[in-house]
């Protein structure tokens, strides 16, 4: 068994600052962590009607004064003060965003950091935010599929060209490309038949947010005849999980590898450099050392 482990970094109001991002790149490589990978909000809200699918009541644990750093460019200033940590978004929100800017930054950020970009994407969840944005909220799964469509033709074609129902892309050309060849790995978020299936279409992977080992079973369960259904297996993807505010324990990266998981992202949230650094002693001690003895 082998299975790495990174580490989930919110960078919002309170702890976006080049003195926090600098501590979190230096300190998350230096102990060894295989990755660095931050969440995606524009705007948020004090009163929506929106289920939030990882708490119980429905609520996003934060207000609106929360914040978000804008995660491609949070990790492009990672990618400055770090040398060998990979930098993923968990998760990009692909249908409110312009695909070939997204296109772009992705490039540029796997370009700066010399290959090293993760892309963890999903359709959303906030329809407040997509109506903020002046984006539909219907339809964005099949928008989601178009959009990666269009960056992966931009990413790997010396012209790219795309006409969907929901965005027609011009004869254009988009360069430099990734240094990841043909792309940057895309790992797809989110829990329901209509992920797994756009894990089994377009996607390296697949990004599951809150489950503990015993929570996999069922998922994987529907996971297996997707893949199937599109001529790939289970070895063919990385599994990577983010047990979220679930503490994880020394059996429990065991209990997390023995059921197929390939990356375990744990969280670590700190507003300030000390509780940062003792924060990531506590991870390494319990979870990264004892991934390394697997």
């Amino acid at each position: 068994m082998r299975m790495d482990v990174g580490v989930f970094v919110p960078l919002g109001n309170g702890n976006a600052t080049s003195e926090i991002l600098r501590a979190v790149g230096r300190s998350v490589e230096d102990r060894g962590f295989e990755s660095i990978w931050v969440p995606e909000h524009v705007v948020l809200f004090e009163d929506y009607a929106s289920a939030y699918p990882y708490s119980p009541d429905g609520k996003f644990p934060g207000g609106a004064d929360t914040g978000m750093l804008e995660p491609l460019t949070a990790l492009t200033y990672l990618a400055a003060v770090t040398d060998r940590v990979r930098l993923g978004t968990a998760i990009c929100l692909v249908p409110q965003r312009n695909p070939v800017y997204t296109a772009k930054q992705v490039t540029d950020l796997d370009n700066l950091s010399g290959g090293r970009a993760e892309f963890g994407i999903g359709v959303g969840w906030l329809r407040e935010e997509f109506e903020a944005l002046g984006v539909p909220f219907e339809r964005r799964g099949q928008r989601t599929d178009e959009h990666l469509e269009v960056m992966k033709s931009l990413w790997t074609q010396e012209t790219s060209e795309f006409h969907g129902e929901l965005y027609d892309l011009p004869a254009c050309s988009m360069y430099p490309k990734p240094v990841q060849t043909p792309h940057p790995p895309i790992h797809v978020g989110g829990e329901s038949d209509a992920a797994m299936r756009r894990v089994a279409r377009l996607g390296q992977g697949w990004f599951s947010f809150n489950r503990l080992p015993g929570d996999l079973a069922e998922p994987l369960g529907r996971l297996d005849p997707i893949l199937a259904e599109h001529g790939r297996r289970r070895e063919d993807i990385v599994l990577t999980v983010c047990p979220y505010f679930n503490p994880v324990t020394p059996e429990m990266v065991e209990q997390y590898a023995e059921v197929g998981v390939d990356r375990l992202v744990v969280l670590c949230l700190a507003f300030d450099t000390a509780t940062l650094e003792a924060q990531l002693d506590d991870l390494a001690r319990d979870v990264l050392e004892p991934a390394r003895a697997l």
